[in-house]
């Protein structure tokens, strides 16, 4: 099996209070058995510390016996400054914008060395003028722009069930995007 994360990111560029919101989560992960409550070196980046898979994540995959359980690295990490998700592997960089319908892909990824610093977290058409947060344009594979995700290592194969990822929403209080990076 190769290693693969699963990123669950808000679309959203700037969440507001996104250190105290990611502390939210955690807290509710851990009430729920889904991760550790302690960081340990579980790990890929970040000196490796991570929030380890607790026996409480088998409930909310698809196929829990694809979870990382035994692997050296099994754990959450959570990203708290602006980054942009995407496929590492096969992405295609197309985008349409959700008011024209037009492929906005090159003028949109041309975009990201101003979004990136934060210079603004808006992107308009160069179609029609339709402006919105980078997150709301159409994407055709699954990505994010935000300075908040959480990345679940070795999770991906599992399948996040649909119910989780919901309740993920409802608890970040905007809508999320699910990624899946194979490293």
């Amino acid at each position: 099996m190769r290693d693969q994360q699963a990123i669950i990111v808000p679309q959203i560029s700037s969440f507001p209070g996104h250190e105290a919101r990611a502390r939210a989560i955690v807290r509710w992960l851990v009430q729920q058995n889904v991760i550790e409550e302690q960081l340990t070196t579980c790990g890929r980046t970040f000196n490796k510390m991570a929030y380890g898979i607790a026996p409480g994540a088998r409930k909310v995959v698809e196929q829990p016996q694809l979870l990382p359980f035994g692997q050296s690295v099994n754990g959450l990490e959570i990203v708290s400054k602006r980054c942009i998700f995407t496929p590492l592997q096969d992405f295609h960089e197309e985008a349409g914008c959700p008011q024209c319908r037009q492929e906005v892909g090159a003028a949109l990824f041309d975009r990201l060395e101003e979004w990136m610093p934060g210079h603004s977290d808006n992107f308009i058409c160069p179609q029609c003028g339709h402006e919105d947060d980078i997150n709301g344009f159409i994407f055709l594979q699954p990505c994010g722009f935000s300075n908040l995700g959480f990345i679940f290592n070795n999770w991906a194969e599992a399948d996040f069930k649909q119910s989780f990822l919901d309740e993920f929403a409802e608890r970040l209080g905007y809508p999320v995007s699910l990624v899946r990076v194979d490293l």
